[in-house]
């Protein structure tokens, strides 16, 4: 299987979940990763899969949209090892990381480990 990534941006993080629905049922791709930057108003989604799933889904991802048109999208065929580390580091904040409190979280709310205090100092 040659591994591909498949990048789309896109404002908000609904936008995002409906982008990255329509993605997920184009193609035989999973999600690598996300990012939320600025709150969630702007979210990066990185799918995986086969090259030409990957390209399938985010083509789909840039036609089909149902909120809102993504701003960028890219597919990386083949991905250099320091790209694989990148979307690895990415993956690890929500995918291996427990919760720091039992309180519920909000959709887009920000992860337990992100301090605005800290962050503006």
């Amino acid at each position: 299987m040659s591994k591909a990534y498949g990048f789309i941006e896109i404002s908000g993080v609904v936008a995002a979940i409906d982008v990255l629905d329509i993605m997920c049922k184009a193609a035989e791709v999973e999600l690598a990763t996300w990012e939320r930057k600025l709150g969630g108003r702007l979210v990066t989604l990185v799918v995986e899969g086969e090259v030409s799933a990957v390209k399938a889904a985010v083509e789909a991802g840039m036609t089909e949209y149902n909120i809102r048109k993504p701003v960028s999208h890219g597919v990386i065929p083949a991905p250099h090892e320091e790209i694989q580390k990148i979307v690895a580091v990415s993956a690890s904040r929500w995918k291996k990381k427990p919760e720091k409190s039992s309180e519920p979280k909000m959709l887009g709310q920000d992860p337990p480990d992100f301090n605005l205090k800290e962050q503006t100092k």
